[in-house]
């Protein structure tokens, strides 16, 4: 007799198995020591054809014919060779008479005093899985190498959603390659809701019917979102069985960026970036956003000031109103007040007509004064009052005009330093200071030039057309040791520059910038540096630092004046650990 506790966390261990086990489509009955069946899930029942209600009771080699237990009973062999379990594959002939190839687990179950209390039985259909593969490499590699060569996504699946085949396309869009993603659920590319594309592609496998998906979206490989469009439908063998599920794919990303810089509708998702320094600002901006506080933004050229000020905006309750930049350094001083103001008519000569300012335009919505730290002494008044009073007089006007905007300030110089200096003035300075956000130089977050590269690289190569998508070590060595002091910009640069010039599908050193390539030493492929001295090996100047400095790597790098990822990068690629 089994005790009661026993009994009991078997049920409750049945019951977890069960619903995860199910979900994967993978059959799994259990039976007790006589061989009486005491459990059977639904994927058991789709497999074989038989209902719970039919089997539970009955010993299972009765309900299978031996179909299913072929030869002598694997319970029984497994308990007398102590095996933990068997695994096998044999031929079954379901219910409805369609001959099966299944891979089957038998594996005894014991309590926790080491009785036997039964057996689990796991199996899984690789009837679809073979013939769609045998399907593709054999009977229609013409198909194969067609589908390899289109320029749309396209992968395929088992009947339990398992990918089978993946082309060139997909590889790209995906940043998967074949081979990391043959054999795996297709829900790690496809999102899992309701209407997301793994369930549209199941439902196209269930009731053969085909599906499209006008927006979806995908996770690549470097866990981004893609957006993309995609078509699902049933693959049937020649007996016009479904025995698998075709998506076919298209990148959506180009369209989207080319739609955002139409509508300059950036969102948080065109913010990249995991370095510390830069997911501080990205934590707060969804707060920044909702509110109305006047925001100033400083940083070095380059970083996105432009960009996160167009973010603040399209996430606020002013995104349907206008968002109106001032680039205070391109207005020559004598035009800037007319510029931001207005003027009416009579106001100078040749003012023969009112004229709006950009605050009159801007009403309702966000005005963003870029290099604000360029503003004359004599017009930043005028902009006091304007962030303290809402109103101003346009240019030879005596009447006000009243405006609700909310201001959007960023400079690439310090205002503090400038208060300090006379050059700007104090109370216009706690005026603007109300939010302030620093964003770091690319110098000081060096963890994400790789993920901007690859952001960068695959928004200008779609744009472009061109082949070059991957870079080279050398390359990407090069780029991670250069110090940016354009930062993203120059980076954006450099990678359009290298595109131009590459017309190949890899980015080597030689089609980089020469300033980028002088005075950077090349390693050979058997890790000897070229330099003055007498060649030594790369792998043994790292070991000896690492050992003289007890593995600490900050002083390695330091010491070798190398980047602290270049420098782990070398330690991977040559398998050095402490």
């Amino acid at each position: 007799m089994l005790d009661k506790m026993a009994v009991e966390d078997k049920l409750v261990f049945y019951e977890q198995l069960w619903a995860l086990l199910g979900d994967l489509r993978i059959g799994v009955f259990t039976v007790d020591p006589e061989r009486r069946i005491i459990s059977f899930n639904k994927a058991a029942e789709l497999l074989t054809g038989y209902k719970e209600n039919e089997v539970i009771g009955k010993y299972c080699h009765q309900v299978f014919r031996n179909d299913l237990c072929p030869g002598e009973c694997k319970f029984h062999e497994a308990v007398e060779a102590e095996q933990a379990s068997l695994s096998f594959d044999v031929e079954f002939t379901d219910r409805q008479m369609e001959k099966r190839s299944i891979t089957k687990i038998v594996t005894p179950l014991y309590s926790l005093n080491h009785e036997l209390i039964g057996c689990m039985e796991i199996f899984q259909d690789r009837s679809a899985f073979e013939e769609l593969i045998n399907r593709i490499r054999y009977d229609e590699k013409q198909l194969k190498i067609i589908l390899d060569n289109l320029d749309i996504g396209v992968f395929t699946v088992t009947r339990s959603g398992l990918i089978t085949f993946f082309n060139t396309a997909a590889e790209k869009i995906s940043g998967f390659g074949r081979e990391e993603v043959i054999g795996k659920p297709c829900a790690l590319l496809l999102g899992e809701g309701r209407t997301g594309g793994a369930s549209l592609l199941k439902q196209a496998v269930e009731d053969g019917m085909a599906r499209s998906n006008k927006k979806g979206i995908l996770a690549t490989k470097d866990r981004k979102i893609l957006p993309i469009r995609a078509n699902y439908v049933a693959l049937r063998n020649e007996k016009g069985r479904v025995v698998g599920g075709l998506a076919t794919l298209q990148d959506l990303s180009l369209i989207d960026q080319l739609h955002r810089a139409i509508t300059d509708r950036y969102t948080f998702a065109d913010m990249i970036g995991k370095d510390p320094s830069i997911q501080k600002v990205f934590e707060i901006v969804p707060v920044i956003a909702e509110s109305d506080a006047t925001v100033l933004i400083e940083g070095p050229t380059g970083t996105g000031k432009d960009l996160l000020a167009k973010v603040i905006h399209n996430a606020s309750k002013r995104a349907k109103k206008p968002l109106v930049k001032v680039n205070c350094a391109a207005l020559p001083d004598n035009l800037l007040e007319s510029e931001m103001f207005g003027y009416v008519k009579g106001a100078f000569t040749g003012a023969d007509k009112d004229k709006p300012g950009r605050f009159q335009e801007a009403d309702g919505g966000t005005i963003f004064l870029d290099e604000i730290g360029d503003v004359p002494l004599s017009l930043q008044a005028k902009l006091l009052r304007v962030l303290e009073e809402k109103e101003f007089y346009p240019l030879g006007s005596r009447k006000t005009t009243r405006v609700d905007v909310r201001i959007i300030a960023a400079t690439n110089q310090g205002l503090g330093k400038m208060v300090e200096a006379k050059r700007f003035r104090e109370d216009l300075f706690y005026r603007l200071n109300v939010i302030r956000l620093e964003l770091p130089s690319l110098r000081e977050r060096r963890a994400d030039v790789p993920l901007l590269i690859d952001h960068i690289l695959r928004r200008l190569s779609s744009a472009k057309e061109t082949k070059a998508s991957k870079i080279s070590e050398e390359a990407m060595e090069i780029l991670l040791n250069y110090d940016y002091p354009g930062n993203v910009r120059e980076l954006e640069n450099i990678l359009e520059h290298a595109l131009i010039l590459c017309q190949d599908d890899v980015i080597e050193p030689r089609h980089l910038p020469l300033f980028l390539r002088k005075g950077i030493s090349i390693t050979k492929p058997d890790g000897e540096i070229r330099t003055g001295e007498a060649p030594r090996s790369e792998r043994e100047t790292i070991l000896e630092a690492l050992k003289r400095h007890h593995w600490r790597r900050g002083e390695v790098a330091q010491e070798l004046q190398m980047d602290r990822t270049t420098l782990w990068r070398k330690m991977k690629r040559y398998r050095l650990q402490p």
